[in-house]
C-alpha cells in the first residue's frame, strides 16, 4: 500500500497530511526543516509514493534536501494547486495539506522542474548584482533630487565623475554636505560591491561554454547569457525552441468565449527579470548594434510596420527561440555576410 503525503510549507512550521487507500491516515505539524520532516514521513508514511508541496521560497531547499534523503519529492505549480485547494470550505494550513495529499493520490497536479544548486547559485549572483545596481541608481537619483532643491544641479555623469561633481558643488554648502556626503559614501560602497559581483559574474560566464556561445549574439552580454542558461539549464527540458517564448511570457494572451476571440498583450508569465534582459538585448539589436544579421533585418522591417516597442518584444521572443536553438545545436550565432 502506497502513502501519499501533502506538505503545506511555511517559514516556521509545515502542515503534513498522509493519505492511504483514499483515506487520511495522519495529520500534524512539524518544524520547517527537511531533516525533521523526513523523519516524520518515514515514521508516519513508511511506503511514501509521492511527497507533494507547492512552489515557494523554500521549495528548492525542500526538494533537494528531501530527494537527498531518498524521498519522492514533487514540487507542483502553486497556481495550478490553488484551483483545487480553494474548493475547501475553510482556508487553513491543515486543509491545504489535505488537499495537496489528495492531489498527490489522484495524480492531478503539474510538476515543476526544480533548478539545480549550481544554477540557483548563479541566478542568485545575477539577482544580487542587479539589486545593488538598482540601489546605486536610487541613491544617485536621491542625491540629485536633494541637491536640486537648493539650486545645485549635478551634471549628467556616471561613476567617479558623478562623485567629483557632487563634492565640487558641496564645497560651500556645509549644512547640506552633512546630509548628502553620507549618502554619497553609501553610493560609493554599494557601487564597489556591485562591481565586485559583476567581476564574479563575468568570470563565471567566460568559463561557461554555453555563455560564451550565447555572447556571440550582438546585444547579449554576460548577465543575459548567464540568466538565460541558468533558467533553461538543459535545452532538452523544452521539446521545441518556440515554447521558450511562451514559457518566458513573451507570447500574446488569447481570450475566446462564444463569438468573442481576440489576442491581447503578452502574458508576462515566467521569469520577469530574464524577460526584461531579453527586451534590453532586443533594444540594443534594433538601435545600437552595427553587426548585420537576419534577426536585426527582420526586426527593423517589423518596427516600420508595428512600432518600436512591439517590434522589440517580437525580437526578444525570437531571440529567446534562437538562444535555445543555439544551446541545443551547439552552434554559434550566424551573422549576415559582411556583417
Amino acid at each position: 500500500m502506497d502513502d501519499y503525503i501533502g506538505l503545506d510549507v511555511s517559514l516556521k512550521e509545515t502542515a503534513v497530511s498522509v493519505r492511504r487507500d483514499g483515506k487520511r491516515t495522519w495529520r500534524g505539524k512539524c518544524p520547517s526543516d527537511p531533516r525533521l520532516l523526513a523523519e516524520v514521513i518515514r515514521k508516519r508514511a513508511p511506503m511514501a509514493k509521492r511527497v507533494v508541496f507547492e512552489t515557494g521560497p523554500l521549495s528548492v531547499w525542500f526538494y533537494h534536501a528531501l530527494s537527498a534523503d531518498g524521498l519522492p519529492a514533487i514540487c507542483i505549480d502553486a497556481r495550478h494547486a490553488k484551483a483545487a485547494l480553494d474548493m475547501a470550505a475553510n482556508k487553513t494550513d491543515a486543509n491545504d495539506a489535505d488537499g495537496l495529499a489528495h492531489l498527490a493520490e489522484v495524480g492531478f497536479f503539474r510538476e515543476v522542474r526544480v533548478k539545480g544548486y549550481d544554477s540557483m547559485l548563479a541566478r542568485t549572483l545575477v539577482a544580487a548584482r542587479t539589486r545593488l545596481v538598482r540601489i546605486t541608481t536610487e541613491l544617485s537619483n536621491q542625491i540629485r533630487g536633494l541637491m536640486k532643491t537648493f539650486g545645485l544641479i549635478v551634471p549628467p555623469a556616471k561613476g567617479g565623475k558623478f562623485e567629483s561633481h557632487v563634492q565640487r558643488l558641496l564645497i560651500d554648502q556645509e549644512g547640506l554636505a552633512r546630509i548628502v556626503l553620507p549618502l554619497l559614501q553609501a553610493w560609493r560602497s554599494v557601487r564597489t560591491q556591485a562591481a565586485e559581483l559583476g567581476r564574479q559574474l563575468i568570470a563565471g560566464a567566460r568559463q561557461s561554454q554555453a555563455c560564451r556561445q550565447l555572447m556571440s549574439i550582438p546585444g547579449v552580454g554576460a548577465v543575459t547569457a548567464t540568466a538565460f542558461t541558468t533558467a533553461i539549464e538543459d535545452p532538452a527540458n523544452f521539446r521545441t525552441s518556440r515554447s521558450v517564448g511562451a514559457w518566458l511570457g513573451l507570447t500574446t494572451r488569447r481570450y475566446q468565449s462564444g463569438e468573442v476571440d481576440y489576442d491581447g498583450h503578452i502574458s508576462r508569465r515566467g521569469d520577469a527579470h530574464l524577460r526584461g534582459l531579453l527586451y534590453e538585448a532586443a533594444t540594443v539589436i534594433l538601435t545600437r548594434a552595427h553587426a548585420r544579421s537576419d534577426l536585426r533585418t527582420w526586426g527593423l522591417k517589423l518596427r516600420e510596420k508595428i512600432g518600436f516597442k512591439r517590434a522589440a518584444v517580437a525580437v526578444a521572443r525570437k531571440l529567446a527561440v534562437i538562444m535555445h536553438a543555439m544551446l541545443k545545436s551547439g552552434e554559434d550565432f550566424e551573422r549576415a555576410v559582411g556583417g
